[in-house]
C-alpha cells in the first residue's frame, strides 16, 4: 500500500426534494482513499451509500463539495470529461453483474478496453491474462448463461479493473450470492485489487466481509463516520 490518495472527496453535501420537504441523505462527507487500501461502506438501508458511490464514481454531482480524482477536481467537469475520467480511472461493480449477454466473458472484458481505444489484439490478451488471475481460464468463451452467478460477478470484477482504474467503486458486489460464494468472490476481488495497488471502495451490509478490509466506515445520518 502506497501513501497516494487517489480519491479525495471534500464537505460532500446531497440532498433531494421530497414533497414539501428537503431530504438531506449527505452532510458534509470528507474521505481520502489511499492506493492499495480497500475501504468498507457499511450502514443500515437507506443512509446513501449508493448516492455516496455514485458521487464518487462522477455518476452525480453534489450540491456542494469537491471530489478530486488523482489531485484533479473533477466536480465541475462537463459531461464529456467526466465520462473520460470514469472510462479511464475508476471501475465500477454492482450486486448485478451487468454482463452483455450475446457477448462471451472474454469479449464481455475485451470491450471496455477497445472503447477506451486499445487495440484489439492487445485487449484480447490482457483480457485473457486477467480473467486467468480470477480463476475463469477455462471459461473464456462461455457466455452469462452458461456462467454460474459467481463466474458472472468474476468477468464483472475483471470487467472493471480491466482499463488499471486508480478506484474500483463496488455497490454490494456479493449481496446476490450465497455465503460460501460471497467469500471466495470477495478474496477473489481483494487479490486482484491488491494486485493493481487499486484504491477500493465497498458498500456491504455483509460485516463479517466488511471486518476483513483495511478500514471500515460508517454512514449514519448522512455524516461519515470511522467504525
Amino acid at each position: 500500500m502506497s501513501d497516494s490518495v487517489s480519491l479525495q472527496l471534500e464537505s460532500v453535501e446531497r440532498s433531494f426534494e421530497q414533497g414539501t420537504g428537503r431530504l438531506e441523505v449527505l452532510r458534509g462527507v470528507s474521505l481520502s482513499l489511499v492506493a492499495g487500501e480497500i475501504t468498507a461502506l457499511v450502514g443500515p438501508s437507506g443512509t446513501g451509500k449508493s448516492t455516496l458511490l455514485h458521487i464518487a464514481g462522477l455518476l452525480e454531482q453534489p450540491n456542494s463539495g469537491r471530489v478530486i480524482l488523482d489531485g484533479e477536481d473533477c466536480t465541475a467537469m462537463d459531461d464529456n470529461a467526466r465520462t473520460v475520467i470514469r472510462q479511464s480511472g475508476l471501475g465500477f461493480v454492482y450486486q448485478f453483474h451487468h454482463l452483455l449477454p450475446e457477448f462471451s466473458a472474454e469479449e464481455n472484458v475485451i470491450l471496455p478496453q477497445m472503447i477506451a481505444g486499445i487495440r484489439k489484439s492487445d485487449a484480447r490478451e490482457r483480457a485473457c491474462t486477467l480473467l486467468t488471475d480470477v480463476g475463469l481460464a477455462e471459461r473464456l468463451s462461455h457466455r452469462p448463461s452458461e456462467l454460474s452467478g459467481g463466474e458472472q460477478q468474476r468477468v464483472a470484477i475483471a470487467r472493471a479493473l480491466i482499463n488499471r482504474p486508480r478506484v474500483l467503486l463496488a455497490d454490494e458486489p456479493t449481496g446476490n450470492l450465497d455465503e460460501g460464494t460471497a467469500s471466495t468472490i470477495f478474496d477473489v476481488m481483494m487479490n486482484a485489487v491488491r494486485k493493481q495497488d487499486v484504491s477500493a471502495l465497498i458498500a456491504t451490509h455483509n460485516m463479517d466481509l466488511a471486518r476483513r478490509m483495511d478500514r471500515v466506515v460508517m454512514l449514519r445520518a448522512g455524516v461519515l463516520v470511522d467504525a
